[in-house]
């Protein structure tokens, strides 16, 4: 397998990279490439009762810090949830930035058949910022009405724990299932059922430029 350089995880919300891609981001990183990791919303609007409202902010530092990727790869924004497409004029010239100083080789982004609004303002906008990258979008199946399995990484053991690692983090959102240990591991373990590997995460092709 090619090893990008530089790959750049967009999240709409923090914990949609890790979700989505964490496995991918142990391996890659693994594997030497250099990952950064930009979260959208830090969700102060949705933050459980009894948790400090900028709760998240902390817990997606742990979180991508579980995975290995550089504080100082992690962008954290401040725009508004469930409103991202009221400002997606902003976020676009945000993401045209980052293409600027990141100069990422491979992009991750929500599926485009997201049914989310956060999620799908990041995914069209990345699209627009990244046409000229290769990108994958990455599987949030309780969001998604279908989702088009064309690119498979496989993984390791190591690579499913790390990830499900770095979900234990969010203590504000231990509550929903898909966060569970169990559930990362038995989606992960589908996805490598279709491809004949122990373990995987799959994603959608959504530009792949061979170089």
């Amino acid at each position: 397998m090619i090893i990008p350089k530089k790959i750049l995880v967009l999240a709409p919300h923090t914990d949609d990279g890790e979700l989505g891609a964490g496995g991918a981001i142990s391996y890659y990183i693994e594997n030497g490439a250099e990952v950064f990791y930009a979260a959208f919303s830090t969700a102060e609007e949705s933050v459980p009762e009894g948790f400090p409202k900028d709760i998240l902010k902390s817990e997606v530092k742990k979180a991508t810090k579980c995975l290995g990727i550089k504080k100082e790869n992690l962008f954290i924004y401040g725009y508004p949830v469930r409103k991202l497409n009221y400002n997606r004029q902003e976020i676009l010239e945000t993401l045209v930035a980052l293409k600027k100083e990141v100069q990422p080789d491979l992009v991750f982004i929500p599926s485009l058949k997201d049914i989310h609004q956060d999620h799908s303002t990041i995914a069209q906008e990345g699209l627009r910022a990244f046409k000229n990258t290769s990108i994958l979008g990455y599987e949030l199946i309780w969001n998604n009405l279908s989702f088009d399995t064309t690119s498979f990484i496989p993984l390791e053991k190591r690579h499913v724990q790390a990830k499900a690692d770095s979900l234990k983090e969010y203590k504000s959102q231990g509550q929903r299932d898909y966060m569970s240990t169990e559930f990362i591991f038995s989606l992960a373990k589908t996805r490598g059922v279709q491809i004949g590997t122990e373990y995987a995460e799959a994603f959608e092709v959504v530009r792949l430029i061979l170089k």
